[in-house]
């Protein structure tokens, strides 16, 4: 159906554009308002929701635009922006007109700004630091005025530059005075347990003004590489920004891609990952990581996680560059490199400490992509639990591979080693392909409706499980978290809708209920003469429940609600900027499941294990923490205070890594076909022994098993099974 819609949507616009475009004229010199008028035209007419281009929107391009190139305000003064102000409600008539004045006007005024700038911190960081001084920092960088004056400006710079130093400093005296005890004879680790010294208390044996002076020297060539950088960036590569501030307006997923992004867009979605296997969202203080691909290296090293922000950005052997302040595609160009190289990335962790983590790069294993399942032996019952990190497709054969057949191939095996119950580990899933959603519902229902999608303007359609074979006739349980996103919402609110498998998970999940689709510029423009204009990736569609409600925003609540670490951090469509709403439509057609007697009754049990179980509140406390972490944003400049303050939060955190060595006494093993495997694949050996030891430390596994047994005595097909017994 999407590759149908796509090619019907692109005969619209290319229908209605041969008559558009054939009467507007621009010069080669003219490309970006070729562009502006190509996108707007596509905007207006093929995406789902579109905006009115009004004073309302004019406004919102104009504060986001000046946001996306000076986010920590340390470019513009409050002078500028009274200048531009006269824009502010123009931009509308602008973009209808294809007319870029207010881009120019910013943009010149940027590559002013940014060469004083260069100025700046050359003067700034010309002196010491004193980190004796009690001063603190701010960076809550969206709620700060722009600086009134170059002499405020300039102040904002020491203290930004003095933070940006103050971490290096701490690193290096901190090195140097553990070299010193081990050097004497200490114990690395007594030294490694042993607070670090205040200020005062550094041995003279540290030159303190020589380490301060090296921190500085690190910064000022953090920020010449930083300068050169952006200097060799062009003026499309600008433009290129403006226009995705206008796109973006419309919802967090629409996206201009320009020729060369558009290309590694492709390589994207062919699953070559080339990397460190992590995908990031700007954020003023660097980048934070949001998703992590399973099987990369980010993903096999286990140092990194969701929530995490990238502060600086090393290659092996040299200096890291600070990326505050950079754009995300200058920063991931930092991060991304050949396969085998290393990159040092310094991250401020959830929990607020900061670290230097080294990756090597590498491409994405594919295989940590597929389906894989694993027994449980709980007792005397036996379950099975199949993990899915994506609902893969191959888009050439869908006969070679896909996700809904290798599940119903996984079941089949889980049935053959005698499994009782079955738990789908859908968490961390970001979704995929709809057909094999579809595909794999049904595996667990006779036939039935599992989605609903509606295009712009039209008629919803309904997406249908037609064969009435049941793969799975047992008790279910579907694991979710705020990382379940898009096929992952579709699947477990078909199932939640139907009462075939309880939910447990996270509050909800992740809230994606559109379709994207691309479209290629210029196939809408006849005779282009302007070189390859790039892509659009644009919002279609919108995803609904059977039972009418979209997923869109509020996902998909569980019926068992269990906290985790990311309980009260902002994740999901919330914490994008203008993601489409929340919506209901006519419900589908459809029957309830009758095949537990008592389903609530599971869910009712479950419930009141989980409130007084201990490691369930230390894992509330810690989410708690991890709120309190991230909403702390005055920093202290003082070397005593900043020190301490660390001090604490690795104290706080290794509190909560006890969550680690939590013991579910179930035990977990490799299917037969597996196990015949590992004689020739210790990798694989490795991988599945590392995976069936963080299941046995998973207490939403362990309780998704209670719940399992509770199905199982609730199933209509087990009582039917008893019954029959007795009566032979």
């Amino acid at each position: 159906m999407k590759k149908n819609f796509v090619l019907a949507l692109l005969g619209v616009l290319v229908a209605v554009a041969s008559c558009s475009f054939t009467n507007k004229s621009f010069e080669n010199d003219d490309k970006d308002k070729l562009l502006l008028d190509l996108i707007t035209y596509v905007l207006e007419r093929g995406h789902y929701e579109p905006k009115d281009l009004d004073d309302s929107f004019s406004s919102n391009v104009f504060d986001d635009f000046i946001d996306v190139i000076d986010p920590t305000k340390r470019y513009f003064l409050e002078s500028d922006l009274k200048d531009f102000e006269k824009y502010r409600f123009m931009l509308d008539d602008e973009i209808r007109n294809t007319d870029i004045t207010f881009f120019n006007v910013v943009y010149d005024r940027l590559m002013v700004r940014m060469d004083e700038a260069k100025e700046i911190y050359k003067e700034v960081l010309a002196e010491p630091f004193d980190y004796t001084l009690d001063e603190n920092i701010d960076i809550d960088y969206g709620e700060q005025e722009f600086a009134s004056s170059k002499k405020e400006l300039k102040e904002r710079w020491r203290k930004q530059l003095k933070y940006n130093t103050l971490a290096g400093f701490q690193t290096k005296i901190e090195n140097k005075w553990r070299d010193g005890i081990s050097g004497s004879g200490g114990d690395d680790q007594a030294s490694a347990d042993v607070s670090i010294p205040e200020f005062n208390e550094i041995p003279t044996s540290i030159d303190k003004a020589l380490t301060e002076e090296e921190a500085r020297e690190n910064t000022m060539s953090n920020l010449d590489e930083f300068f050169d950088f952006v200097g060799d960036l062009e003026r499309k590569d600008w433009f290129v920004q403006y226009l995705n501030t206008i796109v973006e307006e419309f919802d967090p997923h629409t996206f201009y891609f320009a020729p060369e992004e558009k290309e590694k867009f492709d390589i994207g979605m062919s699953g070559k990952f080339e990397g460190i296997g992590a995908r990031l969202q700007k954020k003023p203080e660097g980048a934070k990581i949001v998703e992590i691909i399973s099987g990369g290296p980010v993903w096999r090293d286990q140092t990194l996680e969701v929530g995490d922000e990238i502060l600086k950005v090393g290659q092996e052997g040299e200096e890291p560059i600070d990326i505050v302040g950079m754009r995300l595609d200058d920063a991931i160009k930092l991060i991304k490199g050949p396969k085998g190289s290393i990159v040092d990335l310094t991250v401020r962790k959830v929990d607020g400490t900061i670290e230097t983590i080294s990756i090597t790069r590498d491409v994405v294993e594919l295989e940590e992509s597929y389906a894989k399942s694993a027994t449980i032996d709980a007792g005397d019952d036996t379950y099975g639990l199949i993990n899915l990190p994506k609902f893969y497709i191959d888009f050439d054969d869908y006969t070679e591979r896909n996700a809904a057949t290798d599940v119903a191939k996984e079941i089949e095996r889980l049935k053959e080693a005698g499994a009782e119950g079955l738990i789908l580990d859908l968490r961390d899933n970001g979704g995929g392909s709809l057909k094999t959603v579809v595909e794999m519902a049904g595996l667990f229902i006779k036939d039935g409706p599992i989605v609903q999608v509606r295009s712009s303007g039209q008629r919803k359609e309904v997406h249908e499980d037609k064969d009435e074979r049941i793969q799975w006739d047992g008790p279910l349980v579907i694991l979710v978290n705020e990382l379940s996103a898009s096929a992952s919402e579709i699947l477990a609110a078909a199932m939640q809708d139907y009462k075939r498998a309880v939910i447990i998970g996270s509050k909800q999940t992740f809230g994606k209920g559109t379709v994207q689709n691309v479209i290629p510029l210029d196939n809408i423009v006849r005779g282009n003469e302007h070189g390859d204009l790039g892509a659009i990736k644009l919002t279609t569609q919108k995803f609904y429940r059977i039972n009418g409600g979209s997923t869109q925003l509020e996902g998909v609540k569980s019926d068992i609600v269990v906290p985790d670490r990311y309980s009260y951090i902002d994740l999901g469509e919330r914490d994008q900027q203008n993601p489409l709403g929340w919506d209901k439509i006519t419900p589908a057609d459809y029957q309830v499941w009758d095949g537990y007697i008592d389903f609530e009754t599971a869910v009712s049990n479950s419930k009141k294990r989980l409130e007084n179980n201990p490691q369930i509140e230390l894992i509330e406390e810690s989410a708690k923490w991890l709120k309190e972490q991230q909403d702390d944003n005055v920093i202290s400049l003082s070397y005593d205070n900043y020190v301490s303050k660390q001090e604490e939060a690795k104290k706080r955190s290794e509190k909560f890594k006890s969550l680690r060595d939590y013991d579910s006494k179930l035990s977990f093993g490799s299917l037969k076909y597996e196990t015949e495997l590992f004689t020739q694949d210790s990798v694989l050996r490795e991988r599945r022994d590392r995976w069936h030891k963080d299941l046995a430390r998973d207490i939403y596994v362990e309780e998704a098993v209670n719940v399992l047994k509770d199905l199982h005595l609730n199933n209509i097909k087990n009582q039917e099974g008893k019954l029959a017994s007795v009566k032979g």
